[in-house]
């Protein structure tokens, strides 16, 4: 590179010189390049991207590494932009075959995407910006920001750049890197991402697992949307990950209180309670009377009467009463009787039976006193 001296320089197009900002003018910057006279750098030379103002880019006394692209009848046209070019190209080739993620400032916002400073005009298509769809691209502008070469080719002067390609990049490595670190039975908080037929994707920190319908609530449940809404945060316990799939099952019924915790405080000896027929067995019937809680009503307890099986006097759905027997909390049992209510029932219907019949009785002989009394 020839350096500034007091001796005159040679000068020929395609030299590589250091020179002075002597003058900032609108459209251009007059250099001292050593040469009987000053190089002319145009404004569209200062760099590869718009430029408003020369005074945006240089000023006076500036030393600016340049190439001579013109000489006409000792007018030297030079170059700022095309040294830089040269710099860029070679730095973004390294970045390209190294598959290097790097920053970059927005410099311009234009028709199909972003315009970048990467040493020479760099190109961030719209679909490449972000996962997600931009409809307003203006808050980009002077913002930095990560990218990865998709294509590169100096002879047609084209670099264009992915944003989204290092969102994908990073988000799968936080996505494996989070599931290496999940084990089962570890409780965690999740949002609701997505409702299905079968049960809600929770995000748990950049990954989704699966909670499966049956896994919502202690009680039977219809569907998803009588739990839970979308963005909704909830508790969740892993029960399983599947690390070659990238799957995650989880379970927001095994954060919940269970249905027999502190049954004992809900339900006593003696109590009549209101159930629903669940199941029928040849020894009995299950009976829900609490969300999730049921109990046995022995084929012996079924009624006041011998029967052979439980389907004789039950049907599954139907809605019955029944007293409590026994119950425990730590063997989540409950021993039920539909018998003993009807045994109660008809002791009842016979003292009332018994009382209206006294009534009845004195009733009587007062009305046969008072014929009586007539005769007499």
């Amino acid at each position: 590179m020839s350096e500034i001296n007091d001796e005159l320089v040679e000068v020929n197009v395609g030299d590589t010189l250091t020179g002075k900002v002597v003058k900032v003018e609108e459209k251009q910057v007059l250099v001292d390049i050593g040469y009987k006279t000053e190089g002319i750098l145009p404004i569209s030379e200062l760099s590869s991207l718009h430029v408003e103002l020369t005074s945006d880019v240089v000023k006076e006394g500036d030393s600016l590494s340049l190439k001579v692209k013109k000489i006409d009848d000792d007018e030297v046209i030079v170059s700022k932009r095309a040294i830089e070019a040269d710099e860029a190209w070679i730095d973004l080739e390294e970045k390209f075959n190294n598959d290097e993620i790097f920053e970059t400032e927005v410099k311009e916002v234009v028709k199909g995407g972003l315009v970048v400073d990467v040493g020479i005009r760099g190109f961030i298509p719209a679909s490449l910006v972000e996962t997600h769809f931009v409809d307003d691209f203006s808050d980009y502008i002077n913002t930095t920001l990560r990218v990865k070469i998709k294509d590169l080719n100096k002879d047609q002067n084209r670099i264009i750049l992915s944003h989204r390609a290092v969102i994908e990049e990073e988000s799968l490595a936080r996505k494996r890197s989070l599931l290496e670190s999940l084990e089962e039975g570890q409780v965690l908080n999740g949002t609701v991402q997505r409702l299905t037929n079968f049960g809600v994707f929770v995000d748990i920190g950049g990954v989704d697992g699966l909670v499966h319908i049956s896994q919502l609530a202690h009680e039977h449940v219809e569907s998803a949307s009588e739990i839970v809404s979308e963005g909704d945060e909830i508790k969740v316990e892993v029960l399983s990950v599947d690390l070659d799939n990238e799957r995650i099952s989880l379970s927001h019924k095994k954060t919940l209180q269970g249905p027999w915790a502190n049954i004992e405080d809900r339900v006593s000896r003696g109590d009549t309670l209101e159930g629903t027929v669940k199941r029928l067995v040849n020894f009995g019937a299950f009976v829900e009377v609490k969300p999730g809680v049921e109990g046995l009503v022995h084929i012996s307890q079924i009624a006041n009467r011998h029967i052979g099986t439980p389907q004789e006097v039950l049907d599954v759905g139907q809605q019955i009463q029944v007293k409590v027997l026994d119950i425990s909390e730590t063997e989540e049992r409950i021993s039920l009787s539909i018998k003993e209510l009807e045994q109660e029932q008809e002791e009842k219907d016979y003292k009332q039976y018994e009382k209206s019949e006294d009534q009845s009785g004195f009733q009587i002989g007062d009305f046969i006193g008072d014929k009586l009394n007539k005769y007499k």
